[in-house]
């Protein structure tokens, strides 16, 4: 299998579609960045913006916000800045599709405990069905991109419900959250997503209202429930280190001893999704959000380089299948 050719300023790699390198070996997704001058854009957002609208919807009902909470470290890191940094008295929630690790787990009793937060804790089985389905289908849509749509969903039916109007996540700079994502190197990825949930899985009567992207989701939400979704990384510094040192002290936060991208913290289906999106596209959406963060400045490329080194096999991933009666053969 021949090298791929990777973009001297970021991580993406040459796909022969949506990302392609110039003669100086740049992508055209930099290349573009340049020349929109998104980078000022960007750093435009401030913390006093932040407090601004957490200001404005404090003590709007019984919770000020709904914080999604993995038990990562970026979206524990929320958590806290919310209780703890701004005050605020927030709901934490978690959903569990059945892959979730016990290491992320025990990370969010330790954080909602330390710090006197009601909790829910969502656990379905809908999601294993739907995992067998994508696997069995031999689609290119990334299971990640599907679970999220899930997910999505999920919350701002529970923000509806308790009357929340700000929901928070652990999203960072190189995530963001518009209706759908509009870059180009997710041109592929969407299409391969739209295409599964279209074509194939609403045939299941089951799941013929399944939204076909993330823009359906939230339209269908604002109107039943008007709500703000933003998470508090977009306007403060990104440094994970210090983020991973608040973490381990002040709320006995511990990475998981296997994970990807390196030193995070995701459910055990997110191995799958890797090995796929590297087998279908050459990339996954963890190498487009480092990306975006190298030429935020909020990462360097070697560091971006080593978080995306993959640690695991086929047959670990065939471990994990097993458990939905699959195998990366069917």
């Amino acid at each position: 299998m021949a090298l791929q050719k990777i973009c001297k300023k970021c991580v993406l790699p040459e796909s022969g579609l949506d990302i392609v390198l110039n003669e100086d070996g740049i992508c055209n997704i930099c290349v573009d960045f340049q020349n929109q001058n998104t980078q000022n854009q960007d750093s435009a957002l401030l913390e006093s913006e932040l407090i601004k609208i957490l200001n404005k919807y404090k003590a709007k009902s019984q919770y000020d916000c709904l914080v999604m909470c993995s038990g990562g470290k970026d979206s524990t890191l929320s958590l806290y800045y919310m209780k703890r940094r701004y005050k605020m008295n927030p709901l934490a929630f978690t959903f569990d599709h059945g892959f979730e690790n016990e290491e992320a787990l025990k990370n969010i009793r330790n954080a909602v405990n330390i710090l006197n937060i009601d909790w829910i804790y969502y656990k379905s089985e809908t999601m294993k069905d739907i995992f067998a389905q994508i696997i069995k289908s031999r689609t290119k849509a990334p299971i990640c991109h599907v679970c999220a749509i899930w997910y999505l969903g999920l919350t701002h039916d529970l923000a509806a419900r308790y009357n929340i109007p700000l929901i928070v996540a652990g999203w960072t700079k190189g995530q963001s959250l518009r209706g759908k994502e509009t870059g180009v190197e997710y041109k592929s990825m969407s299409k391969s997503t739209e295409d599964f949930v279209k074509n194939y899985l609403r045939k299941n009567p089951k799941y013929e209202d399944f939204p076909i992207s993330i823009k359906e989701v939230l339209d269908k939400a604002r109107k039943r429930f008007k709500s703000c979704a933003i998470s508090p990384h977009w306007f403060c510094q990104y440094d994970h280190e210090k983020m991973k040192e608040i973490l381990e002290r002040e709320l006995k936060w511990e990475a998981p001893k296997l994970s990807y991208p390196r030193g995070s913290t995701n459910c055990l289906m997110n191995f799958a999704n890797v090995y796929l999106s590297m087998k279908n596209y050459g990339y996954t959406h963890y190498h487009i959000e480092m990306s975006k963060l190298v030429r935020l400045g909020e990462m360097s490329r070697e560091e971006a380089l080593n978080i995306l080194e993959i640690g695991f096999d086929e047959q670990f991933v065939n471990s994990i299948l097993n458990k939905i009666d699959c195998s990366l053969d069917n």
